[in-house]
């Protein structure tokens, strides 16, 4: 069974999330994204652990069942910040349990650590590789995943706080991480050129339930049967996993360089010429992912090694209407009205960008071929993106009201999604 999942999300509790956020809301979305699991979210949290517990009921093989029939995983996400090789360090680890006890223990061992209450993504001063030892010592059914691995600050390869193998960062515990997230501004290709032994897979790291965030990356599954055991046999072996769905690398917050504060951004290329420095303020750059991969690749743009799994790199359909609209406000009414009336024809947004026909997204669009030729360029990856840098989400670059063709190459991607959900 082919499965689309987002094994990262927040609940409410975590700083810089949406208050609304419910598992009722989350699961809501989750259908109209058109994913088919997702995780708990920050399960450790105590109030959060309480909705959980209420809410889902969990079935014989590690999977939580909503009362209309949704499934979910056990999931967290960890921040480690200690130091490290006279470096300090900063970085974001997935934790997922296998079941309800595992998932109790692993809250026992946090909270011996530090607060569990104040944020759902607490923050810990052990080492990776320490808190890697004794989760495994737990239960080696535990998984555990590099989140975003690429950003600057959090990381496990940025160029703020990371390391530049995975070996530097966990030791003796290597053989113990299977996977990296590729997080928004990277992709599996740009990751293939390290040759680190790990498998690829993306999550949103959502903090709202809206569809313009949650599931706008995600891991596609292919398993005999929805069990815990099954999802991570795929995710530590590669059998099972059949892809995943990436934003394309430059819409990510840190994919050039450059200073949010001082408006300034620049391409790996300019960063060099300018020795790394601001022109406006004087002080150094945040080198984000484009430069951060170069500086760590050991092959050339473009390799792919054998077993390689595909990606699709697609922009959320709230954004392509929202540019077609002119606005910047993805929640507006009329955005809304167009992406409902898609949903309502299609089901979910992935069969909308994935495998809606061109000839029936335009008789849904009552003819609009300027918006229906957006989503088919978006489709084929060729949306040339303004590249996002320091904190700032790239954007599409296309003249208003001229989606006829990209002006440039697109970044990265994968074509021929024609009939994906079929």
């Amino acid at each position: 069974m082919k499965i689309i999942a987002d094994l990262q999300v927040h609940s409410r509790f975590a700083r810089a999330t949406s208050k609304d956020i419910t598992l009722e809301s989350l699961e809501k979305y989750a259908r109209i994204k058109g994913l088919g699991l997702l995780g708990t979210a920050d399960f450790q949290h105590p109030q959060w652990n309480k909705e959980i517990k209420k809410a889902l009921r969990e079935d014989d093989n590690g999977i939580l069942w909503s009362k209309t029939g949704f499934p979910f995983i056990w999931q967290t996400e960890i921040s480690l910040m200690y130091s490290q090789g006279g470096k300090g360090r900063a970085v974001h680890v997935l934790v997922y349990a296998p079941d309800t006890i595992i998932a109790d223990r692993i809250i026992s061992y946090l909270g011996s650590k530090g607060r569990l209450d104040y944020d759902g993504r607490p923050i810990f001063g052990m080492s990776v590789h320490d808190a890697v030892r004794d989760l495994k010592a737990i239960s080696d059914d535990i998984e555990i995943i590099f989140a975003h691995c690429m950003t600057p600050f959090f990381g496990v390869y940025g160029s703020k706080s990371g390391f530049d193998s995975l070996k530097e960062c966990l030791g003796d515990q290597a053989d113990k991480v299977y996977a990296v997230e590729s997080g928004m501004s990277a992709d599996p290709g740009m990751l293939w050129r390290f040759k680190e032994q790990f498998n690829v897979v993306s999550f949103s790291d959502a903090h709202s339930m809206w569809p313009w965030r949650i599931g706008r990356e995600a891991t596609i599954f292919d398993v005999p049967k929805l069990t815990y055991r099954n999802v991570m046999h795929a995710i530590r072996t590669g059998d099972g996993l059949a892809g995943t769905i990436e934003t394309p690398p430059a819409y990510g917050r840190y994919h050039w360089d450059g200073h949010r504060d001082c408006g300034f951004e620049s391409s790996p290329e300019e960063t060099k010429r300018l020795d790394g420095i601001c022109p406006k303020c004087g002080k150094k750059l945040i080198i984000g992912v484009d430069y951060r991969v170069e500086e760590l690749a050991k092959e050339p743009d473009g390799y792919r090694p054998r077993g390689a799994k595909p990606y699709y790199t697609l922009v959320p359909l709230h954004e392509l209407i929202a540019f077609h609209l002119g606005t910047s406000l993805l929640s507006s009414k009329k955005v809304w009205a167009i992406y409902d009336a898609l949903i309502h024809r299609f089901g979910t947004e992935f069969s909308i960008l994935l495998d809606a026909k061109e000839d029936n997204l335009s008789a849904a669009l009552h003819g609009d071929e300027a918006l229906v030729r957006l989503i088919m360029l978006n489709r084929e990856a060729k949306l040339p993106i303004r590249p996002g840098y320091d904190g700032v989400y790239g954007r599409i670059n296309l003249p208003a009201g001229d989606p006829e063709g990209p002006r440039q190459e697109p970044d990265r991607g994968q074509k021929g999604l024609s009939g994906f959900l079929g």
